[in-house]
């Protein structure tokens, strides 16, 4: 048992957790702690494509009672079916684009000066989006068409960009494109389900020998620890957002941001990946 090493994947997997459904990018904020842990190279690219897995259950076990009802309800129900297509459809964007620009993606944007850049970049967006004067047109997930889905989904490919946040462009482009910023959220989280797990389970696959049987130990702390932090993470999300808009996390990622470069370029850390 190697201490240090499920240490750090402790620690990463309270990374993944706690931002991944914020809108501050949970990959920017892994690719950083990774970096200041000692943790780089391919394998550890991987494992925090992994463990988003873990942050994805957390998703399905908050809401465990509406995928039930949309499973029971597939074959005959029309907005059991309409949910699944929606989420299908806000899938496709960013999965074909990632099949053909991920590994490109992955040698040239994980870094931490291309991450704290998309940060800042980010922030101004939600700023913007948060001064625009909005009349929600979609109250609910379920009053959502099939061409509110696309158009979250093309959102999402924004996310490709590490630093960029998944959550932040689907919940922004959301609302952007008319939804109430409850039904942005709760679409994000569900869309999250796929998503995660097709860019987890592919990228495992594809990078499958650079773990070993003894790697086994450190996904699973990776794993539990991303559910457990993800799941409180999300529960608190869902009460934020009836009350409070997104500017704080705005600013935080300008500001956490801004140290990164600041500390890149004047040598005050050593950002090896960067």
């Amino acid at each position: 048992m190697d201490l240090p090493l499920l240490g750090k994947a402790l620690v990463l997997g309270v990374v993944e957790g706690l931002t991944e459904f914020l809108p501050v990018s949970s990959t920017g904020h892994l690719i950083l702690a990774a970096d200041l842990l000692g943790f780089n190279g391919e394998k550890a690219k991987t494992f925090n494509l992994a463990i988003q897995t873990g942050a994805m259950l957390a998703v399905v076990w908050e809401y465990r009672t509406k995928f039930l009802g949309v499973l029971a309800g597939l074959g005959s129900d029309r907005g059991a079916q309409r949910f699944v297509a929606n989420l299908v459809v806000a899938f496709i964007p960013a999965a074909l684009l990632g099949l053909g620009f991920g590994s490109l993606i992955k040698a040239h944007l994980f870094a931490p000066v291309p991450v704290a850049a998309a940060f800042i970049a980010g922030a101004f967006v939600i700023l913007w989006v948060e001064r625009r004067e909005r009349h929600a047109r979609v109250e609910s997930v379920d009053d959502m068409t099939w061409r509110d889905a696309l158009k979250v989904g093309f959102a999402q490919c924004f996310a490709l960009i590490p630093g960029t946040s998944r959550s932040g462009a689907t919940i922004i482009g959301a609302m952007l494109f008319g939804l109430s910023r409850k039904a942005a959220t709760e679409f994000s989280f569900f869309l999250a389900v796929p998503t995660l797990v097709a860019a987890g389970a592919y990228d495992l696959y594809k990078h499958h020998a650079a773990f070993s049987a003894d790697d086994l130990e450190m996904l699973a702390v990776g794993l539990v620890s991303a559910f457990v932090s993800a799941f409180v993470c999300v529960r608190w999300l869902i009460r934020y957002v009836a009350t409070h808009d997104f500017k704080p996390f705005a600013w935080y990622r300008i500001a956490f941001g801004a140290i990164v470069l600041v500390t890149a370029y004047t040598g005050l850390v050593s950002w090896t990946a960067g």
